[in-house]
């Protein structure tokens, strides 16, 4: 039972004072960084598909 006790106390100092938390300003930049390469990976990923498709197309029409 120490053991666990000893953890949790460890772990929380750990959290509460070694622990470097980013301010609000770079989460907010990091939150506009992952949506636009989100945002261009999906278009990217979007364009392969109609090209694929196309290409399917165009190689096995329907009779």
């Amino acid at each position: 039972m120490r053991k666990i006790a000893r953890y949790l106390k460890e772990t929380y100092d750990e959290l509460a004072n070694k622990v470097t938390w980013p301010t609000a300003k770079d989460l907010q930049s990091s939150v506009v960084v992952v949506s636009i390469a989100s945002l261009i990976i999906a278009l990217v990923v979007m364009l392969m598909d109609w090209v694929f498709s196309t290409g399917m197309q165009l190689a096995f029409p329907l009779a």
